[in-house]
């Protein structure tokens, strides 16, 4: 058998159900796991063990595993409150500040069993592509640690391809799943804005952020959405669509269904910016669609794609600017009093407590906020992100999903991007007119790829599916289905053997 930190989540059940191992078992296997790598990794900010431990236990005495997730070792980023546990967003502001009440996320997660193993690191305050702006240190990709692991999300996605927890949890305001899952080699998914409550997260651009998972399989991915969709009281923008089975359709074969290619998103000019390697398994993929059944729509049209960055960039930073005022330093985090004057205060515990990469977007998001700027800049944004929303609405009138590669190029190098801002931001282009329009997407490994500075680092690629709002149960069905043909290994070589 396996070692117990590379088995599924759907395996690791069975096992539990067999009585093959205990939960405490899985969760002394994890916890030595992470023992093992984090000192290479940094995909944790603070690891739980004996609460992990004691929940393990109690789930072993009371046997009952009929829930996917009893039992199960998860991870959580640490922007998802949990009570009584740090939750620092990776910011210094947030350094010391202990959440005193459960997302709703985590106490879903709890009801269905899952067995906490600690927080996971990220991009402070969910902005960035390569989690090298966490203010407590960047996480290294377990292909390559000399790379990064992509981003907000990279401590979740690391944690789960090292095998350090067996699903994990992030937020994807913009790509944060999606890319960090193509970068290090698993499943990840963005549902439907609305479909996953937000109650508990700290949040970054709220029209805009979503959680969701990470696995190491599409059918994984499946039951775990099911443990955390559904409407919350607690939250107004979460839509009381009723859930459906979202593992029902996962044998479904494909044979007929029309999928997209958009040309803006792989036209000559768009392919130029795709690393090679990228491209050829991006296409092996497509070609692998079409001999399952699928018909390939290539002439599909997007036409305000190129519009997306921009409007994305400008909605995040305003609505950062907007939701990081209540960091004040005066009712929790970080707190500096030197000053003689309130607003000297403010600017000093701020200055300090915020990582230049914040401080360079809540600048940006306070002027597009400001009197005179307001309409030319935000609401322009917005009557924008209405063409590009219904952009996919007639698109899907013509196709049951889209298609697109996740990440234009493999991980890369740490640092390789720091000093330039433009350069780290277009690492998003295939993933933010998803969140811009409120649409699930679905990326899963597709192969491998050389990398551009070293042929002999074979680094994962990652396709996207795009799905019809609330139809996360389609996109599972087509990546499971294609899956099975790629028939990829989450194995990564950067890290030690189990």
């Amino acid at each position: 058998m396996a070692h117990l930190t590379e088995l599924t989540l759907r395996e690791t059940n069975a096992g539990l159900r067999r009585r093959e191992f205990s939960s405490r078992d899985l969760t002394v296997a994890y916890l030595a796991r992470i023992a093992q790598v984090e000192g290479a990794l940094h995909a944790f900010l603070s690891v739980t063990p004996e609460q992990a431990v004691a929940r393990a236990d109690a789930y072993d005495t009371a046997g009952d595993f009929s829930n996917p997730m009893a039992g199960v070792p998860i991870a959580l980023k640490d922007n998802l409150c949990v009570t009584g546990t740090k939750t620092t967003a990776a910011s210094k502001i947030l350094a010391d500040y202990v959440a005193t009440y459960d997302a709703t996320v985590a106490l879903r997660l709890q009801q269905a069993g899952a067995v906490v193993l600690g927080k996971t690191n990220l991009d402070e305050f969910a902005c960035g592509s390569s989690t090298e702006h966490s203010a407590f240190g960047p996480t290294k990709n377990p292909w390559d640690v000399s790379r990064v692991p992509g981003g907000s999300s990279g401590g979740s996605a690391a944690a789960v391809a090292a095998g350090e927890a067996c699903v994990a949890w992030g937020s994807d305001p913009g790509g944060s799943f999606r890319q960090p899952a193509s970068l290090c080699g698993v499943v990840g998914l963005k549902p439907t804005y609305g479909r996953v409550s937000r109650y508990g997260l700290l949040a970054m651009a709220s029209s805009l952020d979503q959680i969701g998972p990470f696995s190491r399989s599409v059918g994984d991915a499946a039951a775990v959405l099911q443990a955390i969709a559904g409407h919350d009281p607690l939250d107004a923008t979460t839509s009381p669509h009723a859930v459906p089975d979202y593992s029902a359709d996962l044998e479904r074969p494909i044979k007929g269904m029309k999928i997209g290619v958009p040309k803006e998103y792989f036209s000559e000019h768009t392919v130029a910016g795709v690393e090679p390697g990228v491209k050829a398994s991006f296409e092996a993929a497509l070609k692998q669609l079409e001999r399952l059944g699928a018909t390939l729509v290539y002439d599909l049209s997007l036409p305000h794609t190129d519009y997306g960055l921009a409007v994305y960039y400008v909605i995040v930073p305003a609505e950062l600017s907007s939701n990081l005022a209540r960091y004040d330093g005066v009712r929790f985090g970080l707190s500096r009093r030197e000053k003689d004057t309130l607003i000297a205060q403010y600017g000093q515990t701020r200055g300090e407590g915020f990582g230049p990469e914040i401080r360079r977007r809540v600048m940006l998001g306070t002027y597009a906020l400001s009197a005179g700027y307001y309409d030319a800049y935000y609401r322009k944004a917005q009557q924008v992100r209405t063409l590009v929303r219904q952009d996919f609405e007639r698109a899907f009138q013509q196709v049951d999903c889209l298609v697109t590669p996740t990440s234009p190029t493999v991980a890369f190098k740490i640092g390789a991007r720091a000093n330039d801002p433009l350069a780290m931001y277009l690492s998003d282009v295939y993933t933010v007119a998803a969140n811009v329009a409120g649409v699930p997407g679905l990326s899963l490994p597709c192969g491998l790829s050389p990398a551009p500075d070293d042929a002999n680092a074979k680094l994962p690629v990652g396709l996207q599916l795009i799905g019809k709002p609330f139809d996360e149960t389609l996109l599972l069905r087509v990546g499971h289905q294609l899956e099975k043909t790629l028939n990829f290994k989450v194995a990564p070589g950067g890290i030690p053997a189990r």
